[in-house]
Parts: structure tokens; sequence; C-alpha cells
């Protein structure tokens, strides 16, 4: 653990001096991510919204709350046994989606920190992260709740928690897909909350 603590702190040092694209330039913190490094899921979303910006966490707003219950009805918390990450660390002017150049600048760090934790499952909260980590063409309505294995990891999607916010009616799938990771865990032996 004290390898792969002094890795991660090594990596967020770098993280937090980027300045590889124009998003380093209005940024209040750098986002870099949290969670217990030896946990077996790690979820990872867009990019800090104003709150994230602000205390340098990542989903401490709104929809930080929302994924904060949908983890706590799954039995996992980022105190306890999950890690939250997003594509991008900065946040994007008036929380825009960040653009693909600024997600590839920054998916070096996402790809050390997978490559630190080595979580056995992926998820991906929403379309942005479902781009840049399943498949450029992948949309989140179509992949949502599926499995799929590349390079070791167990990957899933589903609807980032301010879509759910946005529109509540999804909370249904949501949930569906959060009953799918925590059946995943299960099969894969990994310890589960029920």
């Amino acid at each position: 653990m004290n390898d792969k603590l002094a890795r991660w702190n090594k990596l967020k040092e770098i993280c937090l001096r980027c300045t590889a694209c124009p998003l380093a330039a209005r940024r209040t913190n750098v986002v870099f991510g949290e969670g217990v490094l030896d946990s077996p899921v790690m979820f990872v979303g867009e990019g800090p919204g104003e709150q994230e910006d602000l205390q340098g966490r990542p989903f401490v707003g709104p929809a930080g709350q929302l994924l904060d219950r949908m983890l706590a009805a799954v039995g996992l918390s980022r105190e306890k046994n999950a890690v939250i990450c997003n594509i991008v660390k900065c946040r994007p002017p008036g929380n825009r989606t960040p653009t693909v150049a600024e997600g590839e600048k920054c998916l070096p760090f996402l790809r050390a920190q997978v490559d630190i934790v080595r979580p056995r499952i992926i998820v991906c909260l929403g379309a942005t992260a479902v781009r840049h980590i399943i498949s450029p063409d992948a949309r989140i309505t179509r992949v949502r709740g599926q499995w799929a294995e590349r390079k070791g990891f167990w990957i899933t999607a589903t609807y980032h928690p301010a879509a759910l916010l946005r529109d509540p009616s999804r909370k249904v799938e949501a949930w569906e897909d959060m009953k799918s990771l925590q059946a995943k865990m299960k099969e894969l032996g990994l310890p589960v909350n029920s």
C-alpha cells in the first residue's frame, strides 16, 4: 500500500503543476481524484464542476451527493472501497463538456491512476467518460449497463449523476446499472454489502 500511496502522491504533484491545456489557466484547484487505493472499483466522471473546483475534490456538489447515495445503496463509498476520478482534472468554463483535445491531454493522468489502483471494475459515469474509455463512437444510452472486459478490467457505464438530477426518470435505469455492478462484484468474488 505504501508504494501505491507514494506513486499516487507523486502523480498528484505532477498533475497539480500541469499546464498542458487551456483549462489550467482558469482553475482554482486541480481535482485529482480520491478514494481508497486498494479499491476494487473506480468511478470515472467527466470533470470538475464549480464546487469541485473550489474544494479540489471530485463529486462534492449536488451530483456528488447523489453519487454517494448511489454508492452507499450497493455497499460502496470513497472512504472504504471505491476511487473516484474524472477524465479532466480542471473545470471547463461554465461546466461545459470537455473538448476531445482537453480529454486527451488529461488521459495520461487517468491511465496512471488506473495503473496505480488496479481496480477490477471501472464504471464510466456519463457520455464523456464513455467516449474516452469505451469508444469515441459509443453512446451512453446504448452502452449503459453492458459489460466488457478489456486488459484485465471489467468496464461498464451508467448515467452521470448530474444527468439524473436533470432527468430523474433515468434513475430507474441507473439503479438497474448499480444492481448490475453489485452482481458483477459478487461474480468476481469481491466483498459486497447487500
